[in-house]
């Protein structure tokens, strides 16, 4: 089972962007120096749901702080960029870090962001398995064009670095990884045989759904039914549950209800908003939030019925710098050796 810590780069109320940022590169810090596998970089446009904007980026800094943990987008939004672009800063990150980067992609969601990077709704709703498809033509072959008439019409060019000529790793290039959420997206990357990651807001009976939806469709597809899924959570630890849920409890509302509140759809559809504090008591309730004994048999439980055995777990929840440390040195001293 490999372990790692979902950085969303929340600003919390009273807080300031470069805490925020502060905070999350002090996260891959700590992590390698607690043992955990990986941290997994989100996200996001103009809200301080997550102050990130360009995970790709991000991830460029955590690598050149850290030696042996791997870094991963969770996730870079495929319809606001292009994907040569995307691939082009992939392949850089996995040639220099020795292979250590994993690019995660997703659709993302129908916010302003489509007006402001030209994507338009159309990148959103239509365009993904074009645009998908195209990035992994460039992370896999040495030169690229398209026909004319899909979203990208390009001349065929050079792939100026090839990723499959890192002088470490199976020589295959970065590891892609496709967000899913609905039975679509989950289709979507079963056919490529591609891994999926997770949401936090579903349980293990739904994550399972997913995972068997997943090896059906690439059994069909003529793919291995077999993949390294990662499934995102939330971690805080106490010596008393009690006391876990309580930090999260009065931290959390508030970052949601101000983060959630600022997203603007592009074409001005009505969204349901969930209740900040009612979503906060189910993270809870799904989750590794507990005492380490409590969060090492959720994660183990987790891992047995739904067969993933990755975790990228936001342990950024109370808010506080010290607190985070504090969490992630507990995750690696006091619940990754109970699971093994």
């Amino acid at each position: 089972m490999r372990v790692g810590a979902f950085v969303l780069a929340a600003q919390f109320p009273g807080q300031g962007q470069g805490e925020a940022l502060h905070r999350a590169v002090r996260t891959a810090e700590v992590a390698e120096e607690a043992g955990l596998d990986s941290v997994w970089l989100a996200e996001h446009h103009f809200v301080p749901y997550g102050v990130c904007p360009s995970a790709v980026t991000l991830a460029a800094l955590m690598l050149g702080r850290t030696r042996r943990l791997r870094v991963g987008t969770a996730v870079s939004v495929l319809p606001s960029t292009h994907p040569v672009a995307l691939g082009e800063q992939a392949a850089l990150l996995h040639l220099t870090s020795e292979g250590r980067f994993t690019l995660g992609v997703g659709r993302g969601g129908p916010w302003v962001d489509l007006e402001v990077f030209g994507g338009g709704l159309d990148a959103y709703e239509n365009r993904f398995p074009e645009d998908l498809d195209l990035l992994r033509r460039w992370l896999t072959e040495p030169r690229v064009g398209t026909a004319a008439g899909g979203r990208y019409g390009f001349r065929e060019v050079a792939v100026v670095p090839r990723a499959s000529e890192a002088l470490h790793g199976d020589g295959t290039g970065p590891e892609l990884i496709v967000a899913c959420t609905s039975p679509a997206s989950v289709r979507l990357a079963a056919e490529r045989g591609l891994p999926m990651l997770l949401g936090m807001h579903c349980g293990d009976e739904d994550k399972a759904a997913m995972v068997d939806l997943w090896r059906r469709t690439a059994r069909a597809a003529g793919r291995s039914p077999e993949a390294d899924h990662v499934s995102a959570g939330v971690c805080q630890l106490a010596d008393r549950t009690a006391d876990a849920r309580e930090t999260l409890l009065k931290a959390m509302p508030g970052w949601l209800k101000q983060g959630l509140d600022a997203h603007v759809t592009v074409d001005g559809r009505q969204r349901a908003m969930r209740d900040p504090v009612a979503y906060t008591e189910l993270l809870c309730d799904l989750h590794p939030v507990g005492t380490p004994e409590l969060a090492a048999d959720r994660l183990a439980a987790t891992s047995e019925r739904t067969g993933i055995t990755r975790f990228a777990l936001l342990t950024e929840g109370s808010g506080d710098l010290a607190a985070t440390e504090e969490n992630l040195k507990r995750l690696g001293a006091e619940v990754l050796p109970r699971l093994g």
